[in-house]
């Protein structure tokens, strides 16, 4: 039986830094991301692959295009959870595609597809009393206060760049989607599901509502690993682990750790909020799920990490 495993993508696989974003450049990510994938999947036909990636910087652009064509054109603007639908069908179709390909070039014929995911969130949680997450375009102050005024925003100055909009990170809580996921990966598929986190939504009353707010694209992630019952969980990035003391002349990188250990780690403020933090926690609440391994690597190391040479990898127990 293939052993079942969560290949969560870093913005990495889709935008390097200083890029502008064109199409060219994203399929040329993108197959330089699925060839690594499809070699996992190729190797011996051991592993059976769900996908999850980012967007972030897809919904930014998606926001200020919105912001571009009310501003030009009068064209009302969308909410931010219509928005991040958008840019995650684009993903997907431009996900699905090149891994299709790379598939076929190894001679795999496994159906590839993508399911827009709906995140259920609790629209009690304590992030929605304090938004952190700034998203879209950059406004001078008065305009940004202006729009705060109008619109219900609330807003910050965001690095001496401008006033941005800042919206809650909720916590995952469930997937609408996770019975037709089940199923069709049950069936063989290699799905590719809750992109960036997946799209906000609460239930109100019984009915489905959408929400403007941020998932954590790895608490996502993890949340899909729980879903189809995974054996391992690999978050791929830019840098080839978690490291303790990073970027300081006393820096230790992670290889083999326990479940038990990362967690001390952790809580001892070694990963900060914005980059590792998330990557580590989502780690650690897979193997106290049940998960059998979870793994922190490179893009460009997915292959030797999956065999577990190389990145960090998270196992189970004291250590």
């Amino acid at each position: 039986m293939k052993k079942r495993v969560i290949i969560a993508l870093g913005g990495n696989a889709i935008l390097q830094r200083d890029e502008k974003g064109t199409f060219e450049e994203q399929i040329k990510n993108m197959k330089h991301a699925m060839g690594q994938v499809a070699e996992i999947i190729s190797q011996s036909m051991e592993y059976q692959v769900v996908l999850s990636h980012g967007g972030g910087p897809q919904v930014g652009n998606v926001l200020l295009q919105q912001d571009a064509e009310n501003r030009l054109y009068g064209i009302p603007p969308q909410p931010m959870h219509i928005c991040a639908a958008m840019a995650y069908s684009q993903i997907g179709y431009i996900m699905q595609q090149t891994l299709t390909n790379e598939l076929r070039m190894k001679g795999v014929n496994i159906p590839v597809t993508t399911i827009l995911t709906q995140t259920v969130v609790d629209i009690n949680d304590p992030a929605f009393k304090k938004p952190s997450k700034p998203v879209g375009p950059f406004y001078d102050e008065s305009t940004a206060k202006e729009m705060a005024r109008k619109m219900g925003w609330s807003v910050i100055e965001d690095s001496g760049r401008g006033w941005r909009r800042i919206v809650a990170s909720p916590e995952p809580r469930d997937i609408v989607e996770k019975e037709i996921i089940r199923k069709l990966v049950d069936m063989g598929f290699t799905i590719i599901a809750a992109g960036g986190g997946g799209i906000p939504v609460v239930w109100e009353n019984g009915i489905l509502r959408g929400v403007d707010a941020v998932i954590d694209k790895d608490l996502g992630a993890e949340k899909l690993a729980e879903i189809v019952k995974a054996d391992v969980f690999m978050i791929l990035t830019d840098v080839n682990g978690a490291a303790l003391l990073y970027g300081s002349s006393e820096e230790v990188w992670l290889g083999e750790v326990s479940v038990k250990e990362l967690k001390r780690h952790y809580q001892e403020g070694h990963f900060k909020t914005g980059s590792m933090g998330p990557k580590v926690l989502a780690a650690i609440k897979f193997l106290e799920h049940g998960g059998k391994r979870a793994i922190i690597a490179s893009l460009d190391r997915a292959v030797k990490a999956i065999k577990g040479k190389s990145g960090t990898q998270v196992i189970p127990g004291d250590g």
